[in-house]
């Protein structure tokens, strides 16, 4: 064979291998789909204190793995144990006035009844002068002291049950219904729920992760002073549009990662977001800016695939960890494929 037949079979041969591969990557993006745009993610939760205060002591360390309810930090329980004493103080002060509110209303229901009895006595004896007037049995002096002396003493009754109906007012409910009550018992109850936020218990299992406290530094409501990142792992993969048409919940996948090359676990579809951060437009009075592109063909648009780990085991991950998500057609064929695909693109991870 001449050196010209060998590079002509050469080309021949080499235009057969790039009509292969190129086959191959055209029905594999179709049927199984690949893609390095993956990660491992764990919620972090930030941990804020709900009250301000100095540190009091720490019982965690950084990179801890903590329970539901374990004990994270403490803050200085002073102010707030003094806060509590004072609304059980006032509380005490609200019965107190209410006992005295409840003398003073028999006080002035006595006096009340007195005056009653006065104004009566003054009436009659008003009526009875007005008599005697008429017949020129007593001066007039001595009958208009007495009708006088009548409106008198019924003033005197119309402002004594005036001071009760104040009394009444002022007393309010009887019991638990009370107002001063409910709000000494509001007041005492915020001040043992500020008490209790002294100690900050973990919401949650998870791992301590970001510890940036010290014993003696200050915290302030709603500041975070550290993070919790939970033991639960979510894998998101970013997938072309069109690799996802047959996909729904429960299909299966194979994760692999790129600090475990070769090493394949099992993953089940958990779902599929709703939307991309390109589809979100915001309504600011302005007019729309329609995409501009040159190229002849657009990029494609990528949706964001959620997994769940079959094995259950797997919690050494950390966050952020990047993985290559394999999706698995039902044909056991392609199947194998797939899984000699991945178990390829992971090794080259891992070279380069």
């Amino acid at each position: 064979m001449t050196p010209d037949q060998q590079f002509a079979r050469l080309v021949k041969v080499a235009i057969f291998g790039f009509v292969m591969i190129f086959s191959y990557f055209l029905l594999a993006d179709n049927i199984i789909p690949l893609t390095p745009q993956a990660m491992a993610t764990r919620v972090v939760t930030k941990v804020t204190p709900q009250i301000s205060g100095k540190i009091k002591t720490i019982a965690v360390t950084n990179n801890q793995t903590v329970a539901k309810g374990d004990l994270l930090f403490q803050i200085d329980p002073a102010p707030y144990e003094l806060a509590v004493a004072q609304s059980q103080l006032a509380l005490e002060q609200a019965n107190q006035d209410n006992a005295e509110l409840d003398a003073s209303l028999a006080a002035a229901k006595a006096d009340v009844n007195a005056s009653k009895t006065t104004a009566h006595q003054k009436r009659s004896e008003a009526k009875r002068l007005d008599a005697l007037f008429a017949s020129h049995g007593v001066s007039r002096q001595q009958k208009d002291q007495a009708d006088s002396d009548a409106d008198a003493a019924e003033a005197n009754l119309l402002a004594a049950i005036a001071r009760l109906d104040k009394l009444k007012i002022s007393r309010g409910s009887y019991g638990e219904k009370n107002l001063k009550l409910r709000q000494a018992q509001n007041r005492l109850a915020q001040a043992k729920l500020d008490l209790s936020y002294t100690q900050i218990h973990a919401d949650q299992d998870g791992i301590v992760t970001n510890l940036q406290l010290e014993v003696g530094s200050f915290a302030t409501i709603g500041q975070p002073l550290l993070a919790m990142v939970s033991q639960k792992i979510d894998i998101i993969a970013d997938f072309r549009e069109k690799n996802l048409r047959d996909v729904n919940v429960d299909s299966t996948a194979l994760v692999t990662f790129d600090g475990e090359p070769g090493q394949l676990y099992q993953a089940t579809v958990s779902g599929v977001d709703a939307g991309v951060s390109a589809g979100q437009f915001d309504a600011n009075g302005r007019l729309a800016e329609p995409q501009e592109s040159t190229r002849w063909v657009r990029d494609a648009q990528r949706l964001r695939l959620h997994l769940t780990l079959n094995d259950t085991e797997i919690n050494h991950l950390p966050a952020g960890a990047r993985a290559t998500v394999q999706l698995l057609p039902d044909n056991s064929i392609f199947g194998l494929f797939a899984k000699g695909q991945i178990k390829m693109i992971s090794l080259l991870h891992y070279i380069y």
